[in-house]
């Protein structure tokens, strides 16, 4: 696979030519030990891909850390508050942020137009109008999360785990507003490749959470309360900032020319698109893959897996002992979504350049990275499960609990690895379809039976559920490999892929 490179590497290597090897007298040994290494990695492309990623990676992690830390102080209240803040984190992510999330896309396609016809204000259009419409849909959804006691308590979670739970979405429901303005400037500044603000705008927030949430949960008579309030606070802080840097900074000025009326003569088409876009929260958006836009099926594929996992959460909370097992589930969930979140990169825009031998080696290389990195948090988490524990709470049988379930963790982790950087490559080639099919029959037709099976049928408990998930995610990688393998990277599939994506570059 790395073979297939294009010519123009082969006549400019990383360190000069041949000649020059020779002119810094290196021996025939180390020349041969130079062409091995530059068949393991091609260190200019590995460059050019960790440059690419590092500003999303630090972004979307840092989004993802804060209502986590949030989670990680409720839990050190005791077993009751960590089961109550992992069943409440999980509800608002079904119910409330991949939903937002899901109506953000609509800026990817709309603003992704937008900047290739070169009408860069209409840019700022559509951010208004997308804002508008995800405080609607905020406004709706919260009446929904202040009723989510009764609600949980209906899905047969235990009643003292729904109350914990309730109280917790009650002070989370300012942070849904926050998290889908935040979503629509991330988008809007994205389709402009604008990244490296989104980090600053990111992970001070973060750096700044970690105090309020403290001051909130021990200096005041909030407690267990705290957590999430602290947590609607910082993304409030997040947006702010974004909002800030939009409409002062000079990269923003042919995009953001201020308030404007005309953002409500184009609501319809707006919320026409972003309909579209979240219908990937619920499974019946498949059935109608054919009509729908590539952005929403990437955002599908994401969403059915994330789904699979806050289902977990759901069936651990009817299990014996519900209080620790939907505590060890939920921690389970929370590592694994923080790895894939770290792992997820992007093949490079080789494929969309239709430059097929260095697609394929740019695949080779992502590979590589991340087999890389993933490796490396399989062996923080193998050799400091117990420190990522004792993160969550102080309970000693958690964090004993928690070591039992870290080789199978492992496991998970390394397979989603795996299908992320697979699902890069089928999208990049325009095979987003077979993907979300691929998706919806490993989880909820293997993993999701299988969990079933192992967690109450063979008294596994948590155990038998993360092995189900295991077996899904076994079969989604491999079916992807599959798919990778037999078909070929062929000039039609990627002109697909050109017309349907706005690549992002720094």
């Amino acid at each position: 696979m790395l073979g297939n490179r294009s010519s123009d590497n082969h006549t400019k290597p990383l360190l000069g030519t041949g000649d020059n090897i020779n002119n810094y007298n290196l021996g025939e040994e180390e020349r041969r030990w130079w062409r091995k290494w530059k068949e393991v990695l091609d260190v200019e492309e590995a460059k050019n891909q960790v440059l690419f990623s590092l500003p999303m990676i630090v972004a979307n992690v840092s989004y993802y850390a804060i209502p986590l830390v949030s989670v990680m102080f409720a839990g050190h209240l005791g077993d009751l508050e960590l089961a109550g803040a992992t069943l409440a984190n999980s509800w608002a992510c079904v119910t409330g942020f991949d939903f937002t999330q899901g109506l953000s896309g609509a800026l990817e396609t709309l603003c992704g137009q937008g900047v290739g016809a070169k009408q860069y204000r209409v840019l700022g259009i559509y951010l208004q109008t997308s804002c508008i419409i995800s405080c609607f849909f905020s406004i709706i959804l919260s009446f929904l999360w202040f009723y989510t006691e009764p609600i949980l308590i209906l899905l047969h979670q235990a009643p003292n785990i729904s109350e914990q739970a309730g109280l917790y979405m009650k002070y989370l429901i300012p942070g849904l507003f926050a998290f889908g303005f935040i979503q629509n400037f991330l988008r809007f500044l994205q389709t402009q490749s604008i990244v490296m603000p989104l980090v600053f705008c990111s992970a001070l927030p973060l750096a700044i959470h970690f105090g309020i949430a403290y001051s909130l949960v021990h200096w005041t008579s909030l407690g267990f309360s705290g957590a999430p309030l602290a947590c609607s606070i910082s993304l409030w802080i997040s947006t702010l900032l974004l909002a800030i840097y939009i409409h002062c900074s000079k990269k923003t000025n042919r995009t953001w020319e201020g308030l404007s009326f005309e953002s409500f003569s184009v609501f319809l088409t707006n919320l026409k698109v972003a309909l579209s876009s979240a219908a990937m929260v619920c499974n019946a958006g498949v059935t109608q893959l054919n009509s729908i836009q590539y952005h929403d099926l990437v955002s599908i594929y994401y969403f059915l897996e994330c789904w699979s996992f806050d289902i977990l959460v759901f069936l651990a909370g009817v299990m014996p002992n519900s209080e620790r097992s939907t505590s060890l589930i939920a921690m389970c969930v929370n590592t694994h979504l923080w790895s894939q979140c770290c792992c997820k990169h992007k093949v490079s825009n080789e494929l969309g350049a239709g430059m097929i031998d260095r697609a394929k080696n740019a695949m080779a290389v992502t590979l590589k990275l991340v087999v890389l990195l993933a490796l490396i948090i399989d062996l923080a988490l193998t050799f400091g499960h117990n420190i990522w524990a004792g993160f969550f709470a102080d309970s000693q049988e958690i964090v004993q609990e928690f070591a039992s379930m870290t080789p199978f963790l492992v496991i998970s982790i390394t397979f989603d690895t795996l299908q992320c950087i697979l699902l890069g490559v089928a999208r990049g080639c325009g095979w987003q379809h077979l993907a979300v099919w691929v998706n919806l029959a490993t989880f909820y037709f293997i993993g999701m039976p299988l969990a079933l099976l192992f967690g109450f049928k063979l008294n596994l408990h948590a155990k038998g559920l993360w092995i189900g998930l295991i077996c899904g995610l076994a079969a989604q990688a491999s079916s992807l490999f599959l798919i990778v393998l037999r078909r070929k990277f062929t000039n039609v599939d990627i002109a697909v892929s050109r017309e349907k994506e706005v690549p992002l570059s720094i």
